[in-house]
């Protein structure tokens, strides 16, 4: 079976495991107990995927960054785009501009970057194909929807036959092992309810669009094979990602959910969210939703070629403690704040640019939330190689508690001049068949 070689042994067994372990306890437990289980159980999965030198994967990121344009003219930079695939980043150079894409689509994950570096998704299972964008039935739901695919217990690999649009009726829990890959056709998950990953690994989404997501009533709701139960009302996050690890989101394009258009949370780590485009809505990201919500301190996430467009406010994104990389993103609107946080994140600000809106009280990139200066003066918010643009302005800070920061034996992330070509194919993609992407 194609994608046989990615499988990782150890996430197998995990994954075994948890199967039996929900599996044969399902008719015992109540719902708040199987959770619970289940939570127990993310936590030592998120603690093994947790990355104790994040100083390392900056530096095989950014050295990826210079190999992939190491090869190709800078000049070209300067040159109108003819049409011609061209692949700017490392990701996707490493399948884009292939003809084949569509019969070698497991390639991607040999694809991914930063923190989410271990991800397979469903590489290690087969093809399931959506060939119904209904929702109707959200216990039992029915073969050849996307619940239907999301819920399996086995590894998949899931595309779609046509262009769709799927409205969720309710939030859909996405089962450990999943690739959603929307290539070859135009999908939107759009018009309902959220996409949510609680408790679970090892997920990519890939080139689909996620809008005008609305918070939903709650109900039975089907998560696995082996366990439906009651749901409360989700908050309308366009993705919720809660106690999960190794999670990719690449080349989606998201705009106007009710609530954040992806929120992080509750422990979640190993995640990589690149090649997107983001307009029009408030809060954008949330890494981390409570003051005392310390289990997020494992919390580690890359934010990379991204655009950030028109009709955002803030939140790009607002961190609590964990580390983030936050590099070769083009932040070309805000309205109050981009970066910003609260209980001693780190965040690494490399090779990004920032143009700040024309009201002169919205200048500062970052923005830390209620503390005062004489504490957060020693967190490590470092900016470097960024481009400045409209008055635009980082406020740094660290010194005496840096963790595991020194930048001298690591190579420099590529500076912000590079962005405008980095992120140039940021959002959804363009891909037929037997034709480069």
């Amino acid at each position: 079976m194609e994608g046989a070689k990615y499988k990782n042994p150890l996430s197998s067994i995990l994954s075994f495991l948890l199967i039996a372990l929900v599996g044969s306890a399902h008719a015992q437990l109540t719902d708040e107990e199987y959770w619970k289980q289940r939570a127990e159980f993310s936590r030592a999965r998120n603690l093994a995927s947790y990355d104790p030198d994040p100083m390392s994967n900056i530096d095989h990121f950014n050295r990826a960054v210079h190999k992939a344009l190491e090869t190709n003219n800078t000049r070209r930079e300067l040159r109108p785009w003819t049409g011609k695939c061209m692949a700017t980043n490392p990701i996707d150079r490493c399948w884009r501009c292939r003809k084949n894409w569509m019969t070698h689509r497991k390639r991607l994950v040999k694809c991914v970057k930063g923190f989410g570096l271990r991800t397979t998704g469903g590489a290690a299972g087969r093809f399931y194909v959506i060939t119904d964008a209904s929702d109707d039935d959200l216990v039992t739901p029915k073969p050849g929807t996307l619940r239907h695919a999301v819920v399996q217990d086995e590894p998949l690999w899931i595309v779609f036959e046509r262009d769709m649009v799927i409205k969720l009726n309710e939030e859909l829990l996405i089962n450990s092992n999943k690739t959603i890959d929307g290539r070859g056709a135009r999908v939107h998950i759009a018009y309902g309810a959220q996409i949510t990953m609680q408790n679970v690994e090892n997920i990519i989404i890939h080139n689909v669009h996620i809008h005008n997501i609305t918070n939903s009533w709650g109900g039975m709701v089907r998560g696995s094979l082996s366990h439906f139960g009651f749901r409360t009302a989700s908050d309308g996050d366009g993705i919720s990602i809660l106690s999960s690890s190794n999670i990719w989101i690449d080349h989606v394009s998201m705009w106007n959910c009710k609530d954040g258009l992806i929120d992080v949370i509750q422990g979640s780590t190993a995640i990589t969210i690149s090649n997107s485009h983001f307009t029009k809505h408030q809060h954008v990201m949330l890494f981390g939703a409570s003051n005392s919500h310390e289990e997020d301190k494992i919390m580690q996430v890359t934010v990379a070629f991204n655009h950030f467009g028109k009709g955002l406010e803030q939140r790009m994104p607002r961190c609590r403690f964990g580390f983030f990389h936050v590099v070769n993103n083009d932040y070309t609107h805000w309205l109050m704040y981009a970066i910003g946080g609260n209980m001693n994140p780190t965040i690494i600000s490399q090779g990004n640019r920032y143009i700040a809106p024309p009201n002169p009280n919205a200048k500062e990139v970052t923005k830390r939330e209620y503390t005062m200066e004489s504490e957060w003066k020693d967190w490590v918010w470092k900016s470097e190689g960024d481009i400045m643009k409209n008055g635009a302005f980082f406020i740094k800070s660290g010194g005496q508690n840096e963790r595991k920061y020194n930048n001298q034996e690591f190579i420099k992330a590529k500076p912000g001049t590079y962005v405008n070509r980095l992120t140039r194919f940021a959002g959804v993609l363009s891909c037929k068949k037997n034709q480069k992407c």
